[in-house]
C-alpha cells in the first residue's frame, strides 16, 4: 500500500529500527528503500563484469576492417571518390547510422557518465573518426 499515510509510518518504523540497532551511518533525507545491500551490489557488479566480458567476445570472429569504425569509414569514402555517382545513389548519409550503431553501442557499453573519470563522448576514438568522415564528406561537396 502506497497511500500517503502509510510512507510516514514506513519511514517511522524504519527510523525506530535504525535507531535501537544504533546504526549511525544513516542520512536523513535518503531514502532506506533505494539503498542496496552487500548482496545486491555484488549481484550488480557479477552481472556487470559478464556483460562486459560477453560485449568483448562479440566481434572476436569479424575480420578486423569490418568491426572498426575508422576503417568502415575508409571504405566508404573510397566508395565515394571512385564511384560517387552510385554512392550518392545508395543514400549511404541515411544508412550509415543504422550500420554503425551495433558497432557504437558496443563500445559505449561500459561507458558511465556519472563516474568521475569518465571520458566524454567527443574524445572517444569511434566520434572522432566520425567527425573526420563527416568533414572530409562537406570538403569534398564543397
Amino acid at each position: 500500500d502506497n497511500s500517503p499515510e502509510f510512507i510516514p509510518q514506513c519511514r517511522t518504523c524504519r527510523r525506530q529500527a535504525r535507531e535501537q540497532s544504533g546504526e549511525a551511518d544513516h542520512h536523513e533525507g535518503l531514502s532506506s528503500d533505494e539503498e542496496l545491500t552487500p548482496t545486491e551490489v555484488d549481484e550488480f557488479q557479477k552481472g556487470k563484469d559478464n556483460v562486459l566480458e560477453d560485449s568483448r567476445k562479440i566481434f572476436e570472429d569479424v575480420h578486423a576492417d569490418f568491426c572498426d569504425i575508422r576503417k568502415i569509414l575508409l571504405k566508404f569514402q573510397e566508395w565515394k571518390e571512385k564511384f560517387p555517382d552510385s554512392y550518392c545513389d545508395a543514400y549511404i548519409s541515411f544508412c550509415l547510422p543504422k550500420l554503425l550503431n551495433p558497432l557504437i553501442r558496443v563500445q559505449l557499453i561500459s561507458w558511465n557518465p556519472l563516474e568521475q573519470n569518465f571520458t566524454e563522448l567527443e574524445e572517444m576514438p569511434w566520434f572522432r573518426a566520425i567527425e573526420e568522415f563527416s568533414d572530409a564528406e562537406n570538403v569534398s561537396e564543397s
